[in-house]
């Protein structure tokens, strides 16, 4: 079953999510770290919210760049509703991820062999 969360604020927060496994996963992020999201079928940026001042940590993800405008526009006209959310695995994040532990592909011999392709 998909993940669902209740439009309720203009953040979404970890105990909002019907899926003890991604509140896990967002729970991971550093501060100001960011994950893409789907929620309901739009994909998105989200980002860590920052530790507040009494130390303890928001356990909340803020939209980020045109997510924002999204997420500002649902919480205006849909306010209450339950929307699919899951992590989206994005090919940049993917190849940023894996790249440190294949260092060979940053040599310049491999630079060389496989420039032209």
């Amino acid at each position: 079953m998909v993940p669902q969360v209740r439009i309720s604020d203009v953040a979404i927060w970890f105990n909002h999510i019907e899926s003890p496994e991604l509140q896990a996963r967002l729970r991971k992020l550093r501060d100001g770290e960011y994950i893409n999201l789907e929620a309901d079928g739009v994909v998105g940026r989200w980002i860590r919210m920052n530790t507040g001042k009494d130390g303890r940590p928001t356990e909340a993800i803020r939209p980020d760049g045109s997510m924002k405008d999204v997420w500002r526009q649902w919480y205006k006209t849909r306010r209450g509703e339950k929307i699919q959310l899951r992590e989206a695995r994005l090919a940049d994040d993917y190849l940023k991820n894996i790249a440190p532990l294949f260092p060979e592909w940053e040599s310049d011999e491999d630079e060389e062999a496989f420039r032209d392709l």
